[in-house]
């Protein structure tokens, strides 16, 4: 019985561990992402943008059920908008 609960204390601690390192993990990813940003403007973002709607694109030309776009700038994430 002391075995089995002293596994799951170890399991639950390194649960704990685990959830700690991806926190930190997480952190320092946002820290470079903002880094790059910083340094590189808004290209990422546009970069994104670009990537997103051609998989929109890309999903609607696979589509055999007829689909309505809207005109204006909310169409595919206003990528025309962004580019002027």
């Amino acid at each position: 019985m002391s075995l089995f609960l002293f596994d799951k204390k170890n399991q639950t601690e390194q649960s704990r561990q685990a959830n700690v390192i991806a926190a930190e993990g997480d952190a320092r990813v946002a820290d470079l992402i903002g880094r790059a940003l910083d340094e590189a403007g808004d290209g990422l973002i546009e970069l994104r943008r670009i990537e997103a709607a051609e998989g929109i694109a890309n999903q609607l030309s696979k589509s055999r059920n007829s689909v309505y776009l809207p005109h204006g700038p909310q169409m595919l994430l206003n990528i025309t908008g962004a580019m002027q």
